[in-house]
């Protein structure tokens, strides 16, 4: 859909919500492919009328360029014609939205990148392998109860557990065919992947494969419920197709293998302090594989080490669905003001809100296999954090078009894996 279609809607959205009769669209959305049953029956589930047009609206946004002309000749064969025209004429009335200054990027060099300067582009690429003497030594442990030992657990999260806590892993490769939603090859690579990872990192994994929506919701209830106290941290990671949705604190959400889709804020509240009191003041780590949108980033130019690659195709796939924007706080009928400060939380995305997340066949996803490159190399010495920008920057250097990962971080102090 066009943005000037998308800004007709949301101007035109008021007057929609209090007049739009929604029954008679139901059936001629469906016919003309606009969209499938079980999204219907999720728009037909908002509650009141006026709630059901607010997510129409809402959601019409996300159905491609023949939704929005699709709609105003329902609304016509549907006797709702005045507001056809109202659209109609908000979208003519549009000014063209003033062009942005060109601006001249600046690089930013990193420390080593000279040295790496001469070397081909598949090596710089990938991350190199360090020899065991050249890399950081692990952090020693300080005397416990002496000054260095109470400052370092100030700064950071203890992780003396053994196991260290639970990880569940909710991975959605095949999706119902009335969901609309296309096979995920190469997520069950990602999976074993990271299923091997985080056993080494001293985790009790679960794995979860091809849940509904309310599956995986009953699975991240059962996790959240059970005692944590003996435990240190706990770890939630999702591999399936994504989509944005309207939220408060952390945007996007994935979708079951039925197509209906689950808010990203829903799954981490589940987790908070006020729905899981034995993990208050722990870390709860939320790694999320899943497209944030359907744009395709091409980047843009800069006088860079950034190695050149071919297009994507072949086997190169993406988790994208559309991206649903939201409409505005003034009556989304979520938004809460008391929702529970979100402490000790980080979400962790592939992609950068609005673009898709690239997967390959034969090796899986650039996040998920850079982010357990990194771990393997890196979890020893560095910190979370530092190991995630890590992640940034080796997917952004992939692929003629390009993608960066980026996390939504509430953690209050250091976060360090626990190795061998």
């Amino acid at each position: 859909m066009e943005e000037q279609q998308r800004r007709a809607l949301r101007r035109g959205r008021a007057r929609l919500v209090a007049a739009l009769r929604v029954e008679p669209l139901w059936e001629p959305l469906e016919q003309r492919g606009i969209f499938t049953r079980p999204m219907l029956e999720e728009l037909q589930s908002a509650g009141s009328r006026g709630e059901q047009a607010r997510k129409l609206i809402t959601d019409l946004e996300t159905r491609g360029k023949q939704a929005f002309p699709a709609f105003l000749s329902i609304l016509r064969d549907t006797g709702q014609g005045s507001l056809a025209e109202m659209l109609l004429q908000e979208c003519e009335s549009q000014a063209v939205p003033p062009q942005l200054p060109d601006l001249r990027p600046v690089e930013l060099e990193l420390r080593e990148e000279k040295q790496r300067r001469n070397v081909t582009p598949h090596e710089r690429l990938s991350i190199p392998v360090q020899a065991e003497s050249e890399r950081p030594r692990i952090r020693p442990v300080p005397a416990r109860g002496s000054a260095v030992d109470k400052r370092s657990r100030d700064q950071e999260y203890e992780m003396k557990a053994d196991p260290c806590g639970h990880c569940l892993i909710l991975n959605n490769v095949n999706f119902s065919r009335d969901s609309g939603l296309s096979t995920r090859e190469g997520s069950d690579i990602d999976c074993e992947k990271l299923e091997r990872r985080f056993k080494a990192l001293h985790f009790t994994v679960l794995t979860q494969r091809d849940l509904k929506a309310q599956e995986m919701v009953l699975e991240l209830l059962k996790l959240s419920r059970q005692d944590h106290s003996a435990l240190d941290c706990c770890i939630v990671v999702i591999l399936s197709h994504g989509c944005q949705m309207s939220h408060i604190q952390f945007p996007g959400g994935v979708y079951g293998t039925d197509g209906k889709p689950i808010p990203i804020e829903k799954i981490v509240n589940y987790f908070n302090g006020s729905n899981c009191p034995s993990l208050r003041g722990k870390p709860k780590l939320f790694f999320i594989q899943a497209c944030g949108g359907e744009q395709r980033d091409q980047g843009f130019l800069v006088d860079c080490d950034s190695p050149e690659e071919e297009a994507p195709g072949g086997s190169l796939e993406s988790d994208a669905t559309p991206f649903r924007v939201p409409s505005g706080n003034v009556d989304e009928p979520d938004a809460i003001a008391s929702l529970p400060t979100p402490s000790d939380i980080l979400v962790s995305y592939s992609t950068f809100p609005g673009f898709v997340s690239w997967r390959e066949k034969s090796s899986g996803s650039w996040y998920v296999e850079t982010l357990d490159n990194v771990l393997e190399q890196y979890a020893h010495s560095e910190d979370l954090l530092n190991m995630l920008v890590t992640v940034a920057r080796a997917v952004s250097a992939k692929g003629r078009y390009k993608q960066i990962p980026g996390c939504f971080n509430f953690l209050r102090k250091k976060f360090f894996f626990t190795c061998d």
